[in-house]
């Protein structure tokens, strides 16, 4: 074997991929990186939650807690609705004032068996399966979405699988897609607006109910837009494929002033290919 091939066998193989205890490990150290970065760093996170509502909404957005179909364990489901339960109480009604950071862990903290969460369903390098805290994932994304629709500005988003099966016939752009982990994979955003804004979080009935509200009415809206939506095969996977977009549009006009690429969705889908609609499905 030449020095050249093994050098780039050298270079695939990461400290992390070598056993568990190294994956622990590396883990550790990104979480004690991320510490120390905040502590040094000039961000002011949004710490003063209110029980008054701000008077403005300007987006919401609503989903089942419990996913149903095949191959889904009804107790991980189950899990996953408790945990959300858990963490959302700890950003209902938090106020993101003008300057102010949104950190989903810097809120919710660590999600650990001690603080009672539970094994949910959650996705680890491409492949579901279960783990504590599993389904804080679906409520970062619930938060994402109501964001994306309001001139807050995401500064950290990680993606994962877009491609989950919808819960209904119609496919929702961001039902699913964003993906934290504690706490170096985290989702923020920052208000660099004159005005202060108002995350509502909670669940009631089965379901999960998001609000952002604000003190002062905005001159335009926001809405989420899918494109050239279809799935490809690709060495005998099916990705999903489109562009998902936010439109921002003159309240009184209604015509489009702007519009900004979210994401250049490609993620392998993880549900059954027999449920798709073949129409839908390009090879090559």
């Amino acid at each position: 074997m030449s020095s050249k091939v093994k050098m780039l066998i050298k270079k695939e193989i990461l400290f992390c991929d070598l056993n568990p205890i190294c994956y622990s490990l590396s883990l550790k150290k990104e979480i004690l990186k991320r510490k120390i970065q905040d502590l040094s760093s000039q961000n002011r996170f949004a710490k003063k939650i209110d029980s008054t509502d701000l008077p403005v909404l300007i987006s919401e957005y609503n989903s089942s807690l419990i996913k149903k179909g095949k191959d889904i364990d009804p107790i991980l489901q189950e899990n996953k609705a408790r945990n959300i339960q858990l963490a959302s109480e700890k950003i209902h009604h938090l106020l993101i004032k003008p300057g102010e950071m949104f950190s989903f862990w810097e809120r919710v903290g660590n999600p650990s068996k001690r603080r009672g969460y539970s094994e949910g369903r959650i996705l680890k390098k491409g492949v579901l399966q279960a783990g504590i805290g599993g389904g804080l994932c679906n409520l970062a994304n619930t938060i994402h979405r109501i964001v994306l629709q309001s001139p807050l500005t995401v500064t950290e988003f990680h993606s994962h699988s877009d491609a989950l099966a919808p819960d209904g016939a119609v496919r929702i752009p961001f039902s699913s897609g964003t993906s934290v982990s504690y706490n170096n994979v985290d989702y923020r955003f920052i208000n660099e607006t004159d005005q202060t804004y108002q995350l509502k979080i909670w669940c009631s009935d089965g379901r999960l109910y998001a609000e952002l509200r604000a003190l002062k009415e905005l001159d335009v809206l926001y809405q989420i837009v899918e494109e050239d939506l279809h799935y490809v095969v690709e060495h005998g996977k099916y990705y999903r494929k489109s562009k998902i977009y936010t439109d921002i549009i003159d309240k009184n006009s209604f015509k489009r002033l702007k519009r900004v690429l979210v994401l250049n969705n490609h993620s392998e889908i993880m549900f059954d290919p027999d449920l798709l609609n073949e129409e839908c499905i390009r090879f090559g």
